[in-house]
């Protein structure tokens, strides 16, 4: 990542909640914490958590391949492993397209 380009944080969002809905620090910041872990949770279940107008968290499975370690040039095994992607939807892409 860029040094320059800023980062918008879980204490960011925490704090627009608060000055822009009116809910107290504390309640924004629960209200954060338990989205967050809704979707964690249905992540650790396997489903795929779709955020309309946002963007979809999938998760996928690779199967075991055959990798190349760079330096010897030998073969080395990569095991299946499940993967967490994010796909913006085309709202979202739209909306960041207008904004650059």
């Amino acid at each position: 990542m860029q040094a320059d380009i800023p980062t918008l944080t879980r204490a960011d969002i925490t704090d627009m909640l608060y000055h822009e809905v009116g809910l107290s620090r504390a309640d924004s910041a629960k209200m954060i914490e338990q989205m967050l872990g809704h979707i964690t949770d249905a992540l650790k279940k396997g489903e795929n958590v779709k955020i309309s107008g946002f963007g979809s968290f999938i998760l996928r499975d690779k199967n075991e391949r055959v990798g190349r370690n760079p330096k010897t040039g030998i073969e080395v095994p990569i095991a299946p492993r499940r993967v967490l992607t994010f796909r913006a939807s085309q709202l979202m892409r739209q909306r960041i397209i207008k904004g650059a």
